[in-house]
């Protein structure tokens, strides 16, 4: 599969992307838990079916010492047992954030009042722009149906 664009080759998508993805950077040197980000991210992409995205999250959760245990049971989250209450927490955020369309309320009180018991007001901070954040890449990467497979870990 070949993408309908090449964003490496692309001057406006250079001038606007090297912004965004130095905002990305800034999201993981937060004190948002590095194995939260990753988990959060990998299931923003799988609802959204980003399979570039899918790609890079899981092999870089890999490569920090995430076990296939637990990246094969993100997307039953709601099921499995080795997922820590804060995490959990975050997933729901993620799931709810990545789902606003299929809500009436977006994000729910009870969803956010939970993962502000686990995560302080800059942890929450990093968390809901990395939620956002997520979403916008996995949408261009979609739309342009970026072949997934071939990441190497630390690429961007």
């Amino acid at each position: 599969m070949d993408a309908r664009l090449n964003y490496f080759d692309s001057v406006t998508a250079g001038k606007i992307l090297k912004p965004v993805m130095t905002a990305g950077r800034a999201v993981k040197d937060s004190p948002l838990p590095a194995a939260t980000q990753e988990l959060a991210a990998l299931r923003v992409s799988q609802i959204n079916g980003c399979a570039v995205c899918v790609d890079m999250h899981t092999k870089e959760a890999a490569a920090a010492g995430e076990t296939a245990v637990r990246l094969n049971l993100v997307a039953v989250w709601r099921e499995a047992t080795v997922f820590t209450e804060a995490e959990r927490a975050a997933l729901a955020l993620a799931e709810e954030g990545t789902r606003v369309a299929d809500a009436a309320v977006g994000v729910s009180d009870e969803v956010w009042a939970n993962a502000a018991k686990y995560y302080d007001e800059e942890q929450l901070t990093a968390l809901v722009i990395m939620v956002s954040f997520m979403n916008m890449v996995n949408r261009l990467n979609i739309i342009t149906q970026q072949p997934a497979g071939d990441y190497q870990v630390g690429q961007f």
